[in-house]
């Protein structure tokens, strides 16, 4: 029952700094880290040292006898100094003399890398005595730390894996809204609407009367709380909204937040859990530690069921997920536990309450249960309504007739409904939006999209005609079975043609009323096999829907006579994820044996009626081949009146 809005939620305001201070230039850290990666690079650039290889050491320098003294680094680099005397030589003038020549450079001016301290000392002896060198060059071995590159090398690698790791979580969502820093994983992600942001209130909901009616009382709570706290009476601390998917929840939690006005905090069940472990009862903590701080608030969470499954279920077969507890733990403690916590309201939305742990369900912490269950046809006429004001509709249109034509549908089909009429009647080029772009508009979200394209030969094409026929006459000549609309042999989606049914809307159902919906159903085979002798595969959808509905009339509703009035039927959902059945071996193939026996005799019943029609049966089939859809005036002129509609028809008759 999702209607489109422009409601822009806003997330708490960015922290701005303080006039006079500006913020902090993260670029110079940058800057500052490639200069010590490259330090030693740059001070190669300033040295006086010049590189050479041991052939010309020994060709250039020790032959001329002018090696003052040679100290090895770290049994890796030889450093070779120079005798002043040579100043003059311009082999060494450049080194001795590097700049304005005022001067005489101290040293080192050369150096090479040695392979090892013993072949290094071999070489040179033999060098001293091929040179005639009688004074044998002193030689000195240092070891040399540079303790404060060190340091910074080891700081400038943390930071540089600080600042990546930083910026991947940023990228992979990893810090969440909580923050932008490593330390604010267990601050809460949740987006809060201020006061007055939201444009939603309870003349955009429709069809949610009752469900309305309840959570109207919180917001007058929140308004005028002196009018229950004199009478002694206190708000409800937790409120939680349960429903089939599209029924409106989150749209009824967005209307509470724009009627209640105060702030509104909302995040979804599947946002508190993330990869590290606590920061889903972390960010419990911190979302209350919010809420309490803009007290009186509301915080709304949606999709619980991802949080607050029941404790220790299915831990056989899924394995035990602790983290996924601690916060269901956490989130039990903040709702009901030793703090008070006046004045913070819970609105939580889910579509399976019989996963849910029963002490998050409890009095105390969701006080108020709200069941939202699929609209009537006045519900649906006054959600058309609501979706249908933006658009731009000619004087066909009627809300009612459309919501007659819509059983079983929910809020958000509708929505969707009414989307889609709007797009087919633009891709038309129309000015305004018809009725007929409405059918069309049910019929695809129906069936699927009209397929004309696909090749369908004659043979296959007379085989689904009567496949189709059948289900039109069982379930025209049935009483029991729902009025028939239309039928098509036309693609749609994954079918190779339909047939289209009016659901009453009943709120029980009687054992007959199932055994001839099981007729109408497999009509479409008995007609195959009546005409052709033979079956295709076209039923498979068929005999799904049967073997379903076969097993429930047997295993959950007690329609059978051997099982008697017993049903295996668990509302709780705790047998989920059970390893055994409820029933024993024995109760299980007598349960088979039922069910075969109710399909087997629905099927032959289904093949007396068509053999006893199948003049019927034929002439629908070939007009159906002839004009590919047929509606219920065409039906009527071949098979006459319905029995219900004879029947409609009498009583009005008696009346007047």
């Amino acid at each position: 029952m999702n209607r489109p809005d422009n409601n822009e939620q806003s997330e708490l305001p960015a922290q701005k700094p303080p006039p006079g201070k500006k913020r902090f230039n993260w670029w110079w850290i940058y800057v500052i880290m490639l200069l010590f990666i490259f330090y030693p690079s740059l001070l190669n650039v300033f040295t006086q040292e010049t590189e050479i290889t041991w052939q010309q050491f020994e060709k250039d320098i020790l032959s001329r006898k002018a090696v003052e003294k040679i100290v090895v680094i770290n049994n890796a680099k030889a450093e070779i100094y120079i005798k002043k005397q040579f100043v003059n030589d311009s082999m060494f003038k450049n080194v001795l003399k590097p700049s304005s020549g005022k001067s005489i450079s101290e040293g080192p001016h050369y150096f090479f890398n040695i392979g090892s301290i013993e072949s290094f000392d071999r070489r040179l002896d033999e060098a001293e005595k091929n040179f005639s060198i009688n004074e044998k060059i002193p030689v000195r071995y240092e070891n040399r730390t540079n303790w404060l590159w060190n340091m910074f090398g080891w700081l400038i690698t943390l930071v540089f894996i600080f600042f990546i790791w930083n910026f991947l979580l940023r990228k992979s969502g990893g810090l969440g809204a909580g923050g932008t820093s490593v330390f604010n994983f267990g601050k809460s992600t949740a987006t809060l609407i201020e006061k007055q942001k939201s444009n939603i209130t309870f003349d955009d909901v429709a069809g949610l009367e009752e469900a309305e009616m309840e959570v109207k009382e919180i917001v007058d709570f929140l308004k005028s709380p002196e009018t229950f706290t004199k009478l002694g009476a206190k708000i409800p601390k937790g409120v939680i909204l349960v429903g089939p998917p599209g029924t409106g929840k989150t749209l009824l939690a967005k209307a509470v937040a724009g009627e209640a006005q105060v702030p509104f905090f909302t995040i979804s069940g599947s946002e508190f859990v993330e990869m590290f472990v606590g920061v889903g009862a972390s960010r419990v903590r911190d979302l209350f530690k919010r809420a309490k701080e803009k007290a009186p608030c509301i915080i709304f969470i949606d999709e619980i069921d991802a949080i607050g499954r029941s404790r220790g279920k299915g831990a056989f077969l899924s394995g035990a997920n602790d983290e996924r507890e601690s916060t269901l733990n956490q989130l039990l403690t903040e709702m009901d536990g030793f703090g008070t916590n006046s004045g913070v309201i819970v609105l939580a939305a889910t579509n399976r309450a019989d996963m849910l742990d029963p002490a998050l369900l409890r009095p105390g912490r969701f006080d108020r249960h709200i069941y939202l269950e699929l609209p009537n046809m006045k519900e649906r006429e006054e959600i058309f309504k609501v979706h249908l004001r933006p658009l731009i509709l000619d004087n066909t249109i009627d809300p009612r007739f459309l919501a007659s034509q819509t059983p079983g549908f929910s809020g958000a089909d509708i929505a969707n409904i009414c989307n889609e009429s709007a797009l087919i009647a633009a891709r038309k080029k129309k000015e305004k939006i018809d009725r007929q772009d409405f059918l069309d508009a049910i019929d695809r979200i129906v069936a699927g999209l009209e397929k004309k394209s696909k090749i369908i030969s004659a043979a296959e094409k007379k085989i689904i005609a009567y496949h189709e026929a059948g289900h039109a006459v069982v379930s025209w000549l049935l009483k029991e079975v729902d009025p028939l609309v239309k039928v098509s042999i036309i693609p749609r989606g994954k079918s190779l043609g339909a047939a289209w049914y009016l659901p009453e809307e009943k709120q029980l159902r009687s054992e007959s009323s199932f055994t001839e919906h099981l007729c109408a159903t497999l009509g479409g085979r008995a007609a195959e096999e009546v005409i052709f002798d033979e079956v295709s595969s076209g039923a498979l959808d068929d005999l799904e829907k049967v073997t379903k509905e076969a097993y429930m009339m047997v295993v959950y509703y007690g329609f059978n006579k051997k099982i008697g009035n017993i049903s295996f039927y668990d509302s709780t959902g705790q047998r989920d994820m059970g390893i055994q059945k409820p029933y024993s071996e024995e109760t299980g193939k007598l349960i088979d044996e039922e069910v075969r026996k109710l399909v087997n005799d629905a099927y032959q019943r289904t093949k007396e009626l068509l053999q006893q029609n199948k003049e019927s049966l034929q002439k629908v089939a070939e007009l159906l081949i002839k004009k590919e859809v047929l509606f219920k005036e065409d039906l009527e002129n071949i098979l006459g009146k319905r029995l219900n509609d004879l029947s409609s028809a009498q009583t009005k008759t008696a009346a007047v």
